[in-house]
């Protein structure tokens, strides 16, 4: 019986995937010298949710739009850059 159950579990995690959210930003800076609507705004890819990459990044003093999110499959870890979004390798051929 615990043959089986190990030999289930070892097969179950073979198949399994892993998969994360990647998060498109526009962030501008909210310095006091600066209005919001004169700062330079640039886009950003995070796989932090829009609550944490705010805590992360400056809290208030930044101002972040969330542009669009998808889902990749696979590892983030060790600096690999995140999956491009649908749609993306069919516009660059």
């Amino acid at each position: 019986m615990k043959f089986a159950l190990a030999s289930l579990l070892l097969l179950i995690s073979a198949l399994a995937r892993a998969e994360y959210r990647v998060y498109q930003y526009l962030v501008k800076s909210r310095n006091s010298g600066l209005s919001v609507n004169n700062a330079p705004a640039r886009p950003v890819l995070s796989t932090l949710n829009p609550v944490a990459y705010r805590a992360y990044h400056g809290g208030s003093s930044i101002d972040l739009t969330l542009m669009r999110t998808w889902m990749c499959v696979g590892y983030t870890g060790k600096g690999k850059e995140p999956c491009l979004p649908p749609g993306a390798k069919a516009a660059s051929l």
